[in-house]
């Protein structure tokens, strides 16, 4: 059993996160799809499924396997009234009387599970149904699952971000209380680093990094850089637009929305180089977004020089 410092998951929710029930019980929901996830990536292939996503990406076996899972659960729960998964080709309604909307992407970092790096599952909750016209602001809970050599859950209902360690006996247990980002960055973490040859702002923004000599630390997976950056309390990731992608290649409403929402919620920022991420208006399923995100002070530094 967890002592009175360590609670399960579900206490921590209904003391410190303040959730109403039916959260808390979604939460919950995603959190044992998560567990039967890091199950199945210990023995499922990472071959080709032969099929592709919504946006013409190959998918892995992985892919397939654990959007099914999340799929299951959410369906079973009674709680979603639609969910938007990045392998779908639609929103998926099930019911309009269920108080919320769930948006995920059900393995992020996926191509690199052969090579056993982390990988993860991104979350965003929205109350109702609709989607399309709110803002990432309008997000009631995010959260993330990263299975590395540990699995951790990490969570924000608007009350602090809480960390999470999958125990022994199958419970989320609580690991870190309240993380935070401290305003400078001394890492960074670039995406679409063979842009900076050809977009001169980016190549002043590394050769910035260089000069202040900061970390570099990027595997290829999101979830994993960003979560380097709440474990760490300090750092910076970016994907900026460029020529092969003029709006940006990550997706607003599966990974920069829920980010930036626990980012935010952590003491940190996130912006598209022009505007709060959090403040964007979904138009779209597919919509893309440049995206700077984690400390502060660093992410007003590159938003400047990327102008």
């Amino acid at each position: 059993m967890a002592s009175a410092a360590r609670p399960f998951l579900n206490e921590h929710l209904s003391q410190t996160g303040k959730a109403p029930d039916e959260l808390r019980d979604l939460i919950l929901c995603i959190a044992e799809a998560g567990k039967e996830i890091q199950k199945s990536l210990r023995h499922t292939d990472t071959g080709l499924a032969g099929t592709q996503n919504q946006f013409g990406e190959e998918q892995v076996k992985l892919d397939v396997v654990s959007d099914d899972i999340i799929q299951k659960h959410l369906k079973q729960s009674g709680l979603v009234a639609s969910y938007i998964s990045e392998e779908q080709k639609d929103v998926i309604e099930l019911s309009s009387d269920a108080p919320y909307s769930v948006v995920y992407d059900p393995l992020d970092g996926s191509s690199l599970v052969d090579v056993n790096f982390a990988v993860g599952s991104i979350f965003g909750i929205y109350r109702g149904n609709a989607l399309i016209g709110k803002k990432p602001k309008e997000q009631v809970a995010a959260l993330y699952l990263l299975y590395g050599p540990r699995t951790l859950l990490v969570c924000s209902t608007g009350h602090g971000v809480h960390e999470f360690i999958l125990s022994d006996d199958g419970e989320f247990v609580l690991l870190r209380e309240n993380l935070t980002v401290a305003e400078k960055a001394k890492t960074f973490a670039p995406g679409n680093l063979g842009s900076i040859m050809d977009e001169k702002p980016y190549h002043e923004v590394f050769h910035a990094w260089l000069k202040d000599k900061m970390t570099l630390r990027y595997s290829g997976c999101m979830v994993a850089d960003i979560h380097h950056i709440l474990s760490k309390g300090q750092g910076v990731f970016t994907y900026p637009a460029g020529a092969k992608y003029p709006d940006g290649k990550l997706r607003l409403v599966f990974e920069c929305g829920p980010f930036a929402y626990l980012i935010t919620h952590a003491g940190g920022a996130a912006s598209d180089g022009k505007m709060e991420i959090l403040e964007k208006k979904i138009t779209d399923i597919d919509q893309r977004t440049a995206i700077i995100i984690g400390s502060t002070k660093e992410v007003e530094r590159v938003c400047k020089l990327l102008k």
